[in-house]
């Protein structure tokens, strides 16, 4: 008896968040990409999805004037598995998605941890405006067989957030790509959430008020709060290590 071969997965868009949920007009999409580990072609991990929800939530409810549509993409495989990086190429296909169900409208990336890393390799892509890469993963100089690309950030906004404690991600890392990234783009920061972890739980609330006052900016023209202003402006390494203050986004909508 022949044993056909199983299809492989393919990547999907989970349910809408926002404006598209609700029936209304789309005028930009936020697409959330989970974490991850180095290595794995088994099914993703439904924690990994899970965790950027509450980011999601807080996205929509920031932009629900501005007709947001949020969704979190789930991958094909859990792993980056090297030079295949699923995830970024997940990434594109899930923009190529959106313009397909949404027309011409602007996107912003938005990861954690591997999904920072997609979101990153992912912003070439014509419709994507910005990227917002937290406590990215990223591979150490031994490891990687080229530096890691950033010609693709050209013409995007970008921020990047890192904890200064990460374990998991170095923070010095983050640093160096957006020092590389800086030179040829002007429209690149980075903020340090001094003493937090991979997750940064402990300034949850400030990062993801870092990161809707950023999305609002750079997709609806929104004008940004004055630390992402300064940040954007300040030449290295000031804008590249500009601490995320305790309280960030109290008097923020959303």
């Amino acid at each position: 008896m022949v044993q056909q071969a199983l299809p492989e997965r393919g990547a999907r868009l989970g349910r809408p968040k926002g404006a598209a949920a609700a029936q209304e007009t789309v005028h930009g999409v936020v697409l959330l990409l989970p974490g991850g580990p180095e290595t794995g072609t088994g099914r993703p991990s439904r924690l990994s999805v899970a965790a950027v929800l509450p980011l999601a939530r807080r996205l929509v409810r920031a932009g629900r004037a501005e007709g947001l549509t949020a969704h979190v993409v789930h991958y094909r495989h859990r792993g980056w598995n090297d030079t295949a990086a699923d995830p970024a190429a997940d990434a594109e296909w899930a923009v190529d998605e959106v313009i397909r169900r949404y027309g011409d409208v602007p996107v912003c990336l938005v990861g954690h941890g591997m999904g920072a890393r997609a979101a990153l390799r992912a912003a070439g892509h014509d419709a994507v405006v910005s990227v917002v890469a937290l406590a990215p993963w990223l591979p150490t100089a031994e490891s990687a067989v080229e530096p890691e690309p950033v010609k693709q950030l050209v013409g995007r906004q970008v921020l990047i957030a890192h904890g200064t404690n990460d374990q998991r991600a170095d923070p010095e890392l983050s640093y160096r790509l957006a020092e590389r990234a800086k030179k040829a783009n002007r429209d690149v920061c980075r903020f340090e959430v001094h003493a937090d972890g991979h997750g940064m739980h402990h300034h949850r609330s400030e990062v993801q008020a870092l990161a809707a006052d950023f999305l609002l900016g750079s997709l609806f023209d929104h004008r940004f709060s004055r630390p992402v202003e300064d940040a954007l402006a300040a030449p290295p390494p000031l804008g590249l290590r500009m601490p995320l203050a305790a309280g960030f986004g109290s008097t923020l909508p959303g």
